[in-house]
């Protein structure tokens, strides 16, 4: 996937601006940065939900806005900040709506089997045959993001997926991103505010400011104390735990 010259504007202000940046194929990529910085209105033009103003998004060399959205449905999977369902939903009525794009409404023995996949990549057998307002803020969790597995695409996109997790359920949500790139093959991006989570689970870092892109890199290449400071505006330190940079930052 190519980002190149995009651009977004509320109320004559760019809120996105020329952002261009090229997505590798089979790692994590997490997006950074303050409030503001256009982040989140980036992964929402890339996943389609909200409308570019200029620019282009390349997908599979072919602009974004040319596929039809049940075949890029098959292909890109979003999940936002946002996921509440109104509907009285278990946990399996709800992982089988990834298979949507595919048989619409009527589920395949295959479908059933990635279903129960899915469930199980998840450990969530236990919880099938519960409703999703019933369950806790991680088992809700694990249960979209086994909607996604389901869904079988080669990208995944979250938005925030650890907002509202305490550092259990976070810290599992992360593994749980690891996994489905090392394991099942998939492009994850992320939005992600916290940055030792991005800089310990991620291949490459997009750090955003000011709705323009302030370095992308590998997370040794962005996650420096010059770097964040920058961003952020405070003084940061870094420190190697494991192979991994650890920020604090004061």
């Amino acid at each position: 996937m190519n980002v190149k010259n995009l651009i977004k504007k509320y109320d004559g202000k760019a809120v996105v601006d020329s952002v261009s940046f090229e997505i590798p194929k089979g790692k994590v990529i997490s997006l950074i940065g303050p409030n503001g910085a256009g982040k989140s209105t980036v992964m929402g033009m890339i996943s389609r939900l909200i409308a570019k103003d200029e620019g282009l998004i390349e997908f599979e060399d072919k602009d974004l806005s040319k596929w039809k959205s049940k075949e890029l449905a098959k292909r890109l999977a979003i999940l936002t900040q946002h996921n509440n369902v109104q509907m009285k939903l278990t946990v399996r009525e709800l992982v089988s709506f990834g298979r949507f794009p595919y048989s619409g409404s009527r589920l395949t023995q295959e479908d059933y089997d990635i279903i129960d996949k899915a469930i199980s990549y998840m450990e969530l057998e236990a919880f099938e045959d519960r409703f999703i307002d019933e369950l806790s803020g991680g088992q809700r969790q694990r249960a979209y993001i086994a909607m996604v597995i389901a869904q079988d695409t080669e990208y995944v996109l979250l938005d925030e997926p650890t907002n509202n997790l305490d550092i259990y359920h976070a810290t599992n949500m992360m593994k749980t991103v690891r996994k489905l790139c090392d394991e099942l093959g998939k492009t994850v991006i992320l939005v992600l505010h916290e940055i030792n989570y991005a800089a310990f689970y991620s291949d490459y870092i997009c750090a955003f400011l000011d709705g323009k892109i302030a370095r992308f890199g590998t997370v040794e290449e962005v996650i420096t104390k010059e770097t964040l400071s920058q961003i952020y505006k405070v003084d940061f330190e870094i420190m190697n735990i494991g192979g991994k940079p650890l920020t604090i930052y004061y």
